[in-house]
Parts: structure tokens; sequence; C-alpha cells
């Protein structure tokens, strides 16, 4: 994956990132005292902005804002490509129209896809938060990116603000503009519309930046602000959230109940009441929104659509579901081959540690790169240093939750990445005094390596230009902080966009052959199958498709074959040659 070139194109970012972060160790070593005036001078100026700290919160949010704005042109609002991202765009449609969920549509057979439930309801699997941030989006500008937009910046805030409760200001600032760099312009988390990443690292940041001002002055707006993470994460990452809310609640437990100077019961219930009354409220219209959605409050999101379709499990304790019924070859390919060569890999005595090293390597490389790895030759000073060892432990309980899931995707991770920032910097301060042979190279390398994230920013910048190699979706796209060829996506928007153009409404019947790969999906649709301008189904035998043909007989009907190369559009046939006939 380091290494990996393209034939039509150059080095991969990662490479390039590689060999510049061997550059600056060298540097640092051979020049230690390398633009000291000039760093000093930059610093105490950021030193001056970092001491007013709500201001260098809402500079944060609001850099990474203008900034993702600013290279529109260069990144533009991304095209949906990954399964996640239809699942997550019809929610959003949904809550746009102003429904919690839609009826069955009467041909849902040909419109089965992943991640969709299309029984008891038409609607998307997922936690239904990421799907509001987008349907306020298009509500609010005509397009749901932008919801994701502004719920990215708040998460930069957030853990600017986080890192002030545990480290001094100006690293607090730092870790602000290092995310912005490395999850607020390119990420997965704001280049595609799945996972709910910034969502959930916005509410574990509110979370855990919350806790240290809680328990020194116990303010109500501390509480509410609490409260807010917790219903976060409770409505888009429930099990990796309960993972961080565990010892959350450990030490709030002890210091209301353990501690001499525990509060006395009337300004707990003061504190409290509001907060918990918050979560309460949202547990109650989580609920309510499972009834409707899945017939019962208490069946959570997943568990439905994985009954209908899923083998594999999610935990490694668990046994494989008897196989499901499927009428499509390329869902049967996906669950039970794809998914289940991993539980397959990862359940075997052999496969166990590599696969464990495999998903800790992805969540690495997503938040660290290679740049950011070097502070962590510091990490047993870390664990050594009393003010992090709750975050230390956190992180500890997110391991022990992680190594018995099968699956493993950088966003899972997404509720403790405040932490994970807070114990990077905290290696980076110790990385700084380092004084090999009474020189300052800890300081030099600590300054290159931030300079290098700016710099390796503008690399990513002109990646098009430059020719260099970026993952292309269907592949291992997301273990990368730099995001996804701008091409991900581009065939299938091309050929909507279209037949969109063609007067009158479209039905596209998409054929694959036997060798197609499930993760290139094409069959999606709105919320509103039957007033779609393009009405995408996947082809079934001859009586079915027919009947399907018929049921739209005021569409124009196209084969689409997404494998040819490059993707073809025709009008359907029902034998060689022969258009469909329908009575109009």
């Amino acid at each position: 994956m380091v290494l990996s070139v393209a034939r039509e194109q150059g080095p991969s970012l990662l490479m390039i990132e590689g060999c510049l972060t061997a550059i600056a160790f060298a540097v640092a070593f051979c020049w230690p005292r390398l633009g000291t005036a000039w760093f000093s001078r930059f610093e105490r100026a950021c030193a001056g902005l970092a001491r007013k700290k709500n201001l260098s919160v809402a500079v944060v949010g609001f850099a990474a804002f203008v900034l993702r704005l600013a290279i529109l042109p260069l990144c533009p609002i991304p095209k949906p490509f990954v399964h996640d991202d239809f699942s997550f765009l019809l929610a959003a449609d949904t809550f746009a129209s102003g429904r919690l969920t839609n009826p069955t549509p009467a041909m849902w057979m040909h419109f089965e896809s992943f991640h969709i439930t299309m029984l008891p309801t038409y609607m998307s699997m997922y936690f239904p938060t990421q799907g509001l941030v987008l349907a306020a989006g298009k509500v609010l500008t005509g397009h749901p990116w932008f919801g994701l937009l502004v719920v990215t910046a708040l998460m930069c805030s957030a853990i600017c603000w986080m890192l002030q409760a545990w480290l001094p200001p100006t690293w607090a600032l730092l870790g602000g503009a290092l995310a912005i760099l490395r999850l607020g312009l390119f990420s997965y988390w704001i280049d595609t519309y799945s996972g709910a990443g910034s969502i959930a690292a916005l509410g574990g940041a509110l979370l855990l930046g919350a806790l240290p001002r809680l328990m020194k002055k116990g303010r109500l707006r501390d509480g509410l602000l609490m409260a807010a993470g917790v219903i976060l994460l409770g409505t888009s990452r429930l099990y990796e959230g309960m993972l961080l809310c565990l010892p959350v609640a450990f030490v709030l437990v002890r210091r209301i109940f353990f501690r001499k100077d525990r509060p006395t019961t009337a300004v707990l219930l003061r504190r409290a009441a509001a907060p918990l009354a918050l979560i309460v409220a949202a547990g109650a219209w989580m609920g309510y929104y499972n009834y409707r959605v899945f017939g019962s409050p208490t069946t959570l999101p997943y568990t439905v659509n994985r009954a209908q379709y899923g083998v594999t499990p999610y935990f490694l304790w668990q046994s494989p579901r008897p196989e499901s019924f499927y009428r499509h070859r390329a869902m049967q390919k996906f669950y039970e081959q794809q998914e289940g060569d991993e539980f397959r890999k990862i359940h075997s005595i052999s496969g166990f540690v590599p696969q464990t090293l495999r998903k800790a390597a992805g969540g690495i490389l997503f938040y660290a790169g290679i740049a950011l790895l070097l502070p962590g030759i510091m990490l047993r000073r870390v664990l050594l240093d009393r003010r992090l060892h709750f975050l230390v432990l956190c992180v500890l309980v997110l391991i022990a939750g992680q190594v018995v899931e099968v699956f493993l995707f950088p966003h899972y991770l997404a509720p403790f990445t405040a932490a994970f920032y807070a114990i990077g910097l905290q290696a980076m301060r110790h990385l700084r005094l380092w004084h090999p042979g009474d020189q300052p190279v800890g300081m030099t390398l600590t300054r290159l390596l931030v300079t290098l994230c700016v710099v390796l920013t503008g690399v990513r910048l002109g990646a098009e230009p430059l020719h260099l190699a970026l993952p292309v979706w269907p592949g291992p796209w997301a273990s990368e902080w730099y995001g996804s060829d701008r091409g991900s996506g581009t065939p299938r928007a091309q050929i909507e966009s279209r037949l969109e153009q063609i007067p009158g409404r479209q039905l596209v019947i998409v054929r694959y052959p036997r060798d197609h790969n499930p993760l290139d999906e094409w069959v999606y649709y709105a919320a509103n199958i039957d007033s779609s301008k393009v009405i995408w189904a996947r082809e079934m035998d001859e009586a079915e498709n027919l009947e399907l043909i018929h049921y739209y007989k005021d569409r124009t009907v196209w084969l689409v074959q997404p494998d040819s190369k490059p993707a073809s559009v025709s009008l359907y046939l029902s034998e060689p040659g022969q258009p469909i006939n329908v009575d109009r």
C-alpha cells in the first residue's frame, strides 16, 4: 500500500509522505537549529491567539469551513460511490421530505441493495443522525454535503476545545489545526457521505472536553455539552460510543458517591436534571424512530437488515448465521464471500494476529499517516504522565472493544478522535524537549513535522496535475487521510445525468456479469422511487423483468452494463435485436 503505483500515475502520496518524513528526521539531526528564528516568531504569534481560548476555538472551526470551500475547484463536492453513501443519502432524502421512513415500494425485489432495509419499511439501516445532518444541508442549502461540511467544522472546533481542558492552549490550537489538515479537507469523513465519523468525533470531543470542566467547576453548561456528546454518540455510533461512555461514567460515579468533597443531593439534582432530561428525551425519540422504521422501539438499527441479509456476525464470539435467501448474485457474493472471508480469517488461530494487526495499521495510518507516527517514540513517557492516564484508559477500553470485532473502519474509532489527538500531542511535547548531544533536535523535528503536514496538504491539492496515485473505488480507500481519487463514482453519475436530460421518465435495468465486484454497486434511488426521473433496478429473470417494465410502462427502458469498458447504455431488448414492446 505504501509503495503502490498506478500504470498511468506516479508514486502514491503515502510513499511521498514517508520519504519526506525520513528527510525531515535527517535534517533535524544534521541542522538542529534550522529556521529557529522564523519558527519562534510564528509560534509567538500563535501563542497570542491560543491564549484567547474562545476565539481560537472559533477560528479553528471557521478555518475548517472556509478552507474546504476554498478548495472546491480542485476537490469538488463528492459524488456518492460507496454503499454507505447511498444508504445515508436515502435517509437524508426521507428526512428532508418530512418523513421518518417510507412504505415498501411495489417492485421492491428489483430495488434491493446494500445497507437498505425494504421490510417492514423502506429506509437506511443506519442510525439516524448522519441522515439528519445531510437532510439539514439539503433543506437549507440545496445539497446534503453542506450539512456534513458544517458538522466537520464543528468537529475541528470541538477537538480544539477538548484539548484546552487537557493540554496547554498553544498545543490545543495546534491540535485543532492538525484536525483540519488531516480530517477536515480530504478524508472520507468529508469526501464521502459515509460513516458518521465527523458526528461521532464531535460527540466524543464534547464528552471528553466537558468531563474535566464538569469535575472542576460543575457548571450546568458543561453538563449540557456532555449530554449533547452522549446523544450524538448514541444516535450515530452506539457501540463505540458506549465504550467511551463507560470510563466517563465510572469517573463521574466515583466523584459523586465516593469522594469526600462530593456535591450535596440538592446541588447534584440542580446540575444533573437538565442534562439527564435531554438524554432521556433523545432516548425516547430514538425508540419512536425504531418503532416507525423497524417495527419495535427496542429493535435497533442494523439488526433487521443484518437478520435479512447478513451471514457474518460482527463479534468474534458469535457464530455465522444460517445462509439467507438472496435474489441477486452480487448481494450473495458480498455477504457470503467478501464478509465471510474476513470472518474466517480473523476467526482462525493463524489469522487472528495478522488480521488484528491489519486493522490496527489501518486506523493508525488514517489518524497519523507516516509524518505523525514519529512522536510515537515518546509513547513510554506519555504513559507515565498522570495527567493523561484517563485518556490512555479510554484507549485501552477501545482496544479491548475492537479486538473482539470482526470489521474495523476508521470511523469506528471516531468517538475517541480527541483522545488520540491529546495523546499524540503530548508525545510531541516530549519530543520537542528531546536534546540528543545537547542539541535541540526534538524541537526542530517537531517543527518540521508540523510543516510537513502543511506541505503534504499542498501536494494533495496538486495530486491530479502531478499525476500522483490516489486510491480508486472499489478498493482500500478508507485508511488514508488524503481520501480517494476524484473519479470514484463518476461513471454512474455521468450516465444518470445524461438520462435525466432525456425528455420523459426513464427506467434503468442494471446487468452485472458473474464476476462483478459487489463493492461497485449501481442500484440506488431516492426515497420516493415512483416519482424519480430515473429509476435504477436490478435485472432478474425475463418474467420478472417484464412485470417491472409493465408496472413502469410510461418509462423508456434502458440497459446499463457497468462492467463494460466503458460502461455501456442501450435500449433494453427482450431478445437480441428486439426492443421491449409495452402498450402505452
